[in-house]
């Protein structure tokens, strides 16, 4: 249910709000809590993360005063009023995908006394406007960082920014942008933000029994496909197969079924319970479940490390993650 002050005042859903938790304040692109008093069901598309990891990501940033910093979705305006707070409204720039959600935030922040630059676009794209930045910090998720982010950003500047298209395995991933325009550096964490409009992934739908009827092979599966519901094990199969969608499902007798769907490669893996074991079958151009499953056996060896182990490098044509120099953990996403 979206959450609006109005809707719960003080002493009731003014304590509720304040609870360090994150809230969804927009469903299905339109509604907010000011439009229902009831709970209503949708999709979220715009939230307020919780106060805890907006300061954590804040620290991150290793801010100074002087810094220049491009916020990319400005949600709430929580976030953005913090930076303002410290750096001075004409030193932060935020941009908002939602007209809607930016002038309920450009509104928040003129009450409490920041008349910062509140763009409405698509922050992909950056703002070059006001580039470069020092600093570029992401509140939603993205497949990959945009080379544009890095290309506004000053030599030595950081950019901080949730990578992944799940809903959960994702990683917030710190770079620091080199003289040479690219940018290199780590994982440092496990993060989970919407998507960003642009890259929202449509689910895959209709019969999933008709769309995986054909398969051209059949076999054991070496690592079950229910690790996947891990959070490092579904990061690895995001760099391993970026495109991959991953669907729980249950078949008509109870027992459950696991996919894993590929729209662009038109490939899929579909597993099946077979005792204790996995059965399975895949289909399409690219062996789907061959490529993940090399990556989380190579993984299971190297020790099971977690997301903070994974390093990255961005160039204007591709984007490289790594884990140690070990060849069967390095992946490379090639930008078209």
């Amino acid at each position: 249910m979206p959450t609006d002050r109005r809707s719960h005042p003080a002493g009731a859903g003014g304590e509720k709000s304040a609870r360090p938790l994150p809230l969804t304040t927009q469903l299905d692109g339109h509604l907010t809590a000011d439009q229902s008093g009831e709970p209503v069901a949708g999709v979220p598309t715009s939230s307020s993360t919780d106060p805890t990891t907006v300061v954590g990501m804040i620290e991150a940033l290793d801010l100074k005063a002087e810094h220049h910093v491009l916020e990319i979705g400005t949600g709430t305006g929580y976030s953005t009023a913090l930076m303002c707070h410290y750096l001075g409204e004409d030193n932060v720039t935020t941009i908002e995908v939602d007209p809607q959600v930016a002038a309920r935030a450009d509104a928040a922040l003129e009450t409490v006394g920041y008349s910062t630059w509140t763009v409405t676009g698509d922050g992909l794209l950056g703002h070059p406007h006001r580039a470069p930045y020092d600093r570029v910090i992401a509140t939603c998720a993205v497949r990959r960082i945009p080379y544009t982010w890095v290309r506004q950003a000053k030599p030595g500047g950081i950019i901080l920014g949730t990578v992944g298209s799940w809903p959960w395995g994702t990683g917030l991933a710190k770079v620091t942008v080199g003289e040479d325009g690219t940018a290199e550096g780590t994982i440092i964490g496990r993060s989970c933000f919407m998507q960003a409009r642009a890259q929202a992934v449509t689910p895959v739908a209709g019969d999933l029994s008709a769309r995986t009827a054909y398969a051209d092979s059949e076999r054991t599966a070496l690592v079950s496909p229910l690790v996947l519901e891990e959070w490092m094990p579904a990061f690895l199969t995001q760099l391993a197969a970026p495109g991959a969608q991953f669907v729980r499902a249950t078949h008509g007798d109870g027992s459950p079924l696991r996919y894993l769907f590929d729209p662009e490669r038109e490939s899929f893996a579909a597993f099946l319970p077979s005792g204790a074991a996995w059965t399975v079958r895949q289909g399409g151009p690219v062996a789907l479940w061959d490529e993940v499953e090399r990556s989380l056996v190579a993984w299971q060896d190297a020790g099971t490390p977690d997301v903070d182990s994974v390093r990255l490098h961005v160039t204007p044509t591709s984007h490289l993650y790594w884990i140690d120099r070990n060849p069967s953990l390095r992946w490379e996403h090639r930008i078209a």
